[in-house]
């Protein structure tokens, strides 16, 4: 009895422990039906090779349960969503680039070594443990093995009966309850698919608009990293971003420049950067990596082909990718600067390959260039990137930037992100530095090098990871458009943008997508100037 209730106990928590994502912590159940089950029938069962290899794929599908919960957490504490394994399964890549930038690549492999131990560790502890029940020669009556079976097996089902029959109180089915959700996640997003092919196919052919109101212009449009509503609206950051945002409007305002803010949706939270990029070029609300591929597959014209049909000259500036992207083309960009075609020879900060303020120098120095062809330039800013550490001084003189060798000496310096992370409060306090460092640059950027024929807009590309935000937050993203000519922003105003570097609210019913047809409506014709 006493083995056989210790088993029960241990599978109870281990099964129970999968629901703590779901709840945040420890769910408001005492009882795993499957535990109950599974003792039952394992002290039921005489012992055999049978035994054997149901106790082993018994502990292997519980440490895989254990695993699909880790992720689940991670989903859930990083994108503000349940895990998707029908979308998410390719972002394991993303996960590992992300941990190996940040701390190393073996500090990584090390982790994923370790993850793998002891799950395998988990598979051979719980095959033990149901392999000794019922095989000692004063075995538990088979009348109370039974009385675990039918009440497990009775729990599971009235549990998934719905109202036909009553439930147990305080008990519920945690694994069948976490893979009954993924197949009906699975369900969703595969209609989901079928009606944004649906879409794709019948706007295949949505063509490129000439924008003459900006011919001539030099139009920019910077991502800054997990700039959310939250770092603005959240009064633990607030005083330090709001700060510099205060100072961003009084630096653009001084070298006679205008700005509006504004405020809108992002297709996702926490990560996923390019599906935000995506959606803001194709006017396509681009929710998950599955809605990407499927653009991709396309031919459907972007504001790229917009802003070529009115004869600029279209770039990215992309810091951040250090491998193959092939995606890339398929925007058609006149020219694609990744980190190795940028000549910088200071050293990464961790995640960050280059220091946002570089980003500006070179793509003023290098790319923007001659003034005879305007530039519509799509520009990833990357220091406000998680680990959120070190946070950089800001140069003075933009020319002794150079080719980055300048930020040598801060190679090594700052506190390591392993140290950092080990507080949730002080995490957030670098959270705040970060962006408020790349509110700074991007003023003072914008102060220095705009003009009456520059449109600069700077917006977030997402919310940071709910350890930030805190639970449910908003999907907005603060946008300022800066112009040196105020007629350039007049298309903002109309459609609710206020004068200031404040959006009025962190809420909005209007997303990135919308952003191609305003610009179409706003810049579609010529404007009149005085």
């Amino acid at each position: 009895m006493l083995r056989l209730l210790i088993t029960f106990a241990l599978l109870n928590i281990l099964l129970l422990g999968l629901e703590i994502p779901r709840h945040a912590g420890l769910g408001p159940n005492w009882i795993a039906l499957e535990a109950l089950l599974l003792a039952g029938l394992f002290n039921w069962m005489p012992p055999g090779r049978w035994k054997g290899y149901l106790a082993g794929m018994t502990g292997g599908l519980l440490a895989l349960l254990t695993l699909l919960a880790l992720a689940d957490a991670l989903a859930r504490l990083s994108l503000s969503r349940s895990l998707n394994l029908y979308l998410d399964y390719p972002l394991a890549r993303s996960v590992y680039h992300l941990v190996s930038g940040s701390v190393s690549v073996p500090g990584a492999i090390l982790a994923g070594i370790g993850l793998f131990l002891a799950l395998a560790g988990l598979a051979l502890l719980l095959r033990s443990l149901l392999l000794r029940l019922g095989n000692q020669r004063r075995a538990i009556p088979a009348a109370i093995a039974a009385t675990f079976i039918l009440v497990g097996a009775g729990g599971i089902v009235s549990f998934h009966a719905g109202p036909t029959l009553p439930n147990l109180p305080r008990a519920i089915t945690p694994g069948m309850t976490l893979v009954l959700d993924q197949i009906r996640f699975g369900r969703i997003a595969h209609i989901q698919r079928d009606e944004f092919q649906s879409l794709l196919a019948r706007e295949e052919a949505h063509t490129a608009v000439r924008l003459d109101g900006l011919a001539g212009v030099d139009v920019i449009v910077g991502f800054i990293e997990s700039y959310g509503v939250s770092a603005l609206f959240d009064e633990r950051y607030a005083p330090v971003v709001g700060a510099r945002l205060d100072e961003l409007e009084r630096r653009v305002s001084d070298a006679g420049l205008h700005i509006v803010s504004g405020t809108l949706n992002a297709p996702m939270f926490g990560g996923q950067s390019w599906l935000a990029h995506a959606s803001l070029l194709s006017g396509l609300w681009i929710t998950n990596q599955m809605h990407y591929e499927f653009l991709l597959d396309t031919e459907r014209e972007t504001l790229i082909q917009d802003f070529q049909a009115t004869g600029h000259r279209t770039v990215a500036v992309m810091p951040a990718i250090t491998m193959p992207w092939p995606q890339g083309r398929w925007f058609g960009y006149d020219e694609i600067f990744e980190a190795g075609d940028m000549s910088y020879a200071g050293p990464p900060f961790n995640w960050v390959t280059m220091p946002d303020q570089f980003t500006w120098w070179f793509f003023e120095d290098s790319v923007r260039g001659n003034r005879d062809i305007p530039i519509f330039a799509k520009i990833a800013l990357i220091s406000s990137h998680a680990p959120w550490v070190p946070i950089l001084p800001i140069l003075d003189d933009w020319e002794a930037i150079g080719d980055g060798a300048i930020f040598r000496r801060w190679e090594g310096k700052g506190e390591a992100p392993e140290s950092l992370w080990r507080s949730h409060d002080r995490v957030r306090e670098h959270f705040a530095l970060s962006v408020a460092y790349a509110l700074e640059v991007a003023g003072r950027y914008a102060a220095t090098f705009t003009d009456e024929q520059t449109l600069l807009v700077l917006l977030g590309d997402h919310q940071p990871a709910q350890i930030i935000t805190g639970p449910d937050p908003s999907p907005g993203v603060p946008v300022h458009v800066i112009s040196g000519d105020p007629h350039l922003l007049e298309p903002f105003r109309a459609r609710g943008f206020v004068p200031g570097a404040w959006p009025v609210s962190e809420t909005t019913e209007t997303g990135m997508d919308r952003f191609r047809e305003w610009l179409h409506d706003g810049y579609g014709v010529t404007l009149t100037r005085p």
